[in-house]
């Protein structure tokens, strides 16, 4: 039983290590009584968290390590003040999980707005348009995905080297207490570009 279908999580689920894995965490759950369906669903509910799981102790790993470089940081949680430095993070992977479909599928607005109903109208004079899968090639798509992911953890890594400058009281602690950060943001890059090249 392949599992493979819709992304429940991120690109993870088409890659080799999930399908992998996968197939007998279903045959786990089927052995002790669970129904297909719900037994697929639940699977990917225990990969979604894992990997939920994963990322959070990457971070955490990365946030402990800053607090061993020196003990003149000013007060605050650094989890907590370092939440932000995920935000660009995440625009980059909407931006690298969501090119692709709004090259192609956002070429259908204007025959759908033509016709919102499905009723055979031409509002707009553009109801016979079609998608042009040529407009982007797949090199082009690739190399917006792995820009997007390593301009947002780059970003992450400015925002969260600011933020150290305004923890630590001694700049040389500041910087050092990035290295921490430095090795989280390398990770979470590799981890982005093996996913997309395991699913591309």
């Amino acid at each position: 039983m392949a599992a493979r279908g819709p992304d429940y999580f991120d690109g993870a689920t088409r890659g080799s290590l999930w399908t992998a894995v996968a197939p007998d965490i279903i045959s786990a759950l089927t052995s002790v009584g669970v129904g297909a369906t719900f037994a697929r669903e639940l699977a990917f509910t225990v990969g979604l968290l894992a990997s939920v799981m994963i990322i959070a102790v990457v971070y955490r790993l990365g946030v402990a390590g800053m607090r061993t470089v020196s003990r003149t940081a000013r007060d605050g949680q650094p989890a907590g003040r370092f939440a932000h430095t995920l935000v660009p993070i995440a625009l980059a992977y909407v931006v690298a999980h969501y090119f692709s479909l709004l090259a192609y599928q956002g070429q259908a607005a204007g025959y759908l707005f033509s016709d919102p109903l499905g009723r055979g109208w031409d509002l707009l004079g553009l109801a016979n348009g079609s998608i042009d899968y040529g407009v982007v090639s797949a090199n082009a798509i690739w190399y917006v995905q792995v820009g997007a992911l390593v301009v947002g953890h780059v970003t992450g890594l400015m925002l969260a080297h600011d933020r150290s400058l305004s923890m630590f009281r001694q700049p040389q602690d500041a910087t050092r207490s990035q290295y921490w950060m430095l090795t989280v943001m390398v990770g979470y890059t590799s981890l982005g570009l093996w996913l997309l090249s395991a699913t591309g």
